[in-house]
C-alpha cells in the first residue's frame, strides 16, 4: 500500500511533539477538529502514514515526525458526532527545526497548504515537498 505524508499543527502550550513522545508507543488521539476540510484531511489518512509535527503560534516550525497508528474514528468529543479523530504515535524529532520562515524562502514549497492556507490544521505533503523538507531538517 502506498504511504501518504501529512502535515498536523499543534500550539505547543496545548499538546507539543514533547508530550507527544512522552505518551509513548501507544499513542495518542488527535481529536478535536472542527474544520470540514481538515477532517477530510484525517479521513484520508491510513495507518502507517507520517506526518510532519508542526508547533503553530508559538515557534512556528516543523519538530518532529509522527505516524498513523489508527484510522479515523468517530471524535469523542464531538457531541454531534459529525467529526472524526485519529491516533498518532510519535516517531522522531527533527535534528534541525524547520521555520515556517524558511519553507517560504523556498521556491519549490511555495504551493504547500502551509503557505497558502495557513489556519488549515491538518493538510496533505506531496512526496517531492516531504523530500525537500527532510533535506531541510539536516544539520549541515
Amino acid at each position: 500500500m502506498k504511504k501518504s505524508y501529512w502535515l498536523m499543527k499543534s500550539e505547543p502550550n496545548v499538546w507539543s511533539i514533547h508530550q507527544q513522545k512522552k505518551i509513548g508507543n501507544n499513542g495518542a488521539v488527535w481529536d478535536g477538529v472542527r474544520n470540514f476540510q481538515a477532517a477530510k484531511n484525517l479521513r484520508n489518512m491510513k495507518k502507517g502514514d507520517l506526518c510532519f509535527f508542526y508547533h503553530s503560534n508559538i515557534g512556528k516550525e516543523i519538530v518532529g515526525i509522527v505516524e498513523v497508528i489508527k484510522e479515523s474514528f468517530i471524535d469523542p468529543t464531538d457531541k454531534m458526532k459529525k467529526f472524526v479523530a485519529i491516533k498518532i504515535r510519535f516517531k522522531k524529532y527533527l535534528k534541525k527545526t524547520i521555520t515556517l520562515k524558511s519553507i517560504k524562502k523556498n521556491k519549490e514549497l511555495r504551493h504547500l497548504a502551509l503557505i497558502k492556507q495557513s489556519r488549515l490544521s491538518v493538510m496533505p505533503i506531496d512526496m517531492k515537498s516531504w523530500k525537500i523538507l527532510n533535506k531541510m531538517s539536516i544539520i549541515p
